[in-house]
C-alpha cells in the first residue's frame, strides 16, 4: 500500500480504508468470520478502519475491539456518532450531552482508550455548530480523540463549521465523509473544492454506489442479493441501471471488473484521501483488494466523464443525507396566497 497524509493532520492512511458497517447483526453476524476479514485487509497493508455506534447498534465497534487486540497500535481508528442509539430522544445527536456520553460508549466498546478521528455521523440543523465543535474540542482535548471530521455535510455546512472554529479559537474538521462513485459525482462540484481549500481529507464512502456497481445488478434482472432483501430503492432506479449497462462494457474493454474499476475511480480524484470499502464475506475483500493495483489511464476516465459528467449524480442512494429544506415541503413553498406575482 502506498499513503497518503489524511487532510493536513500528518497521520498516514491507506489509499483504501476498511469500513466496518457489515460486521454484525446489519451484515456478517460471524463475529470469528468478521475478525478474520479485518485480519486480513491489516495484513495486506490497509491501516486504517472506520465504524460508528450505529452500526447493528454497537456491535460493529465490538467486532473491531475484538480484532485489533494486539495491533491498535498499528491502526488508524475512526468511528461515528449521531444517529439514534436508544427510544430516548437525548441518545442520539450532535449535543455536548450526547457526544461525551456516545464516545464513552464507543471507546469501551472498542477496548481502547482513544480514537484517531471522531466523526459527526450527519448534520443536525437543530444544534449549533458551536455547541458541537466545542465538545469535540474538549474531548480532544481529554486525550480521547486525536482529530474530528463531519460526515455527508453540504459545502456551506464544512465551510461555517470551520469558520466557526477560527472565531472560536476551537478544533476544526480534519475530515469530511461524503458519498462518492461513478454514479454519485455531486461533491465533484462544491465538496470535494472545499475540502481542498481547507486542507481537509476526504473518506469517500458507498464507492460501489451501495451495491449497483458490482456488477451484480442488471436491467430487467431480479437481485437476490443480501443488500436487495433490505428493499433499497436504488437499486432499482431505472436511470442507475441504464448507467450500469453503459460501465460494464466500458469495464470489460479495458480488462477489469466493474469493482475495481469503480474503487479506482474514487481513490484517482486528488481531493480523496481514501475510499472506504465494505466487505460483508472474505469473498468481497478478496476482490476489491485483488484491484488495488489498478491505475485507470486518462483515456478511461475521459470514458466516465462522457457516460457520467463531471459533477453530476444519477439518481440519489437511499442512505445520502437530505437537509431540512429537501425533506419538508413547507420550507421550499410561500404559503398559498404569497405566490402570486401580482
Amino acid at each position: 500500500m502506498r499513503y497518503r497524509t489524511l487532510g493536513r493532520t500528518g497521520i498516514k492512511v491507506s489509499p483504501y480504508c476498511l469500513g466496518a458497517m457489515m460486521f454484525g447483526a446489519m451484515g456478517n453476524p460471524d463475529h470469528d468470520d468478521s475478525v478474520r476479514i479485518i485480519h486480513k485487509a491489516l495484513d495486506a497493508g490497509i491501516n486504517f478502519v472506520d465504524t460508528a455506534d450505529a452500526y447493528s447498534r454497537g456491535e460493529s465497534e465490538e467486532i473491531v475491539g475484538k480484532a485489533l487486540k494486539g495491533r491498535r497500535d498499528n491502526v488508524v481508528l475512526a468511528t461515528k456518532a449521531h444517529l439514534p442509539m436508544g427510544d430516548d430522544p437525548n441518545q442520539r445527536g450532535n449535543s455536548r450531552r450526547w457526544l461525551v456520553r456516545a464516545l464513552e460508549d464507543s471507546l469501551r466498546r472498542l477496548g481502547t482508550d482513544h480514537v484517531d478521528l471522531f466523526q459527526i455521523h450527519r448534520p443536525e440543523p437543530d444544534t449549533d455548530i458551536e455547541e458541537t465543535l466545542s465538545a469535540l474540542t474538549d474531548l480532544v482535548r481529554a486525550g480521547k480523540v486525536r482529530a474530528i471530521g463531519s460526515s455527508a455535510f453540504p459545502a456551506t455546512d464544512i465551510v461555517e463549521a470551520q469558520w466557526t472554529a477560527e472565531r472560536r479559537g476551537l478544533q476544526r474538521f480534519r475530515t469530511e465523509q461524503p458519498t462518492y462513485s461513478i454514479l454519485n459525482r455531486g461533491i465533484e462540484r462544491e465538496v470535494l473544492p472545499a475540502c481542498e481549500r481547507y486542507g481537509i481529507g476526504a473518506l469517500v464512502w458507498s464507492p460501489l454506489a451501495g451495491g449497483l456497481l458490482t456488477g451484480r445488478y442488471r436491467k430487467g434482472q431480479e437481485a437476490t442479493t443480501h443488500r436487495a432483501a433490505f428493499g433499497f430503492s436504488h437499486l432499482k432506479d431505472e436511470r442507475r441501471l441504464d448507467v450500469v449497462e453503459q460501465l460494464i462494457p466500458l469495464a470489460e474493454k479495458a480488462g477489469m471488473p466493474l469493482t475495481h474499476l469503480a474503487t479506482a475511480f474514487a481513490i484517482a480524484h486528488p481531493g480523496v484521501t481514501s475510499a472506504i470499502i465494505g466487505p460483508r464475506t472474505m469473498a468481497h475483500l478478496d476482490d476489491l483488494l485483488a484491484g488495488a493495483e489498478v491505475v485507470l489511464s486518462d483515456e478511461i476516465l475521459d470514458r466516465i466523464d462522457a457516460v457520467v459528467p463531471p459533477g453530476t449524480d444519477i439518481g440519489r442512494l437511499d442512505m445520502a443525507y437530505d437537509p431540512p429544506a429537501i425533506q419538508q415541503p413547507a420550507l421550499r413553498r410561500r404559503p398559498g396566497p404569497e405566490r402570486a406575482a401580482v
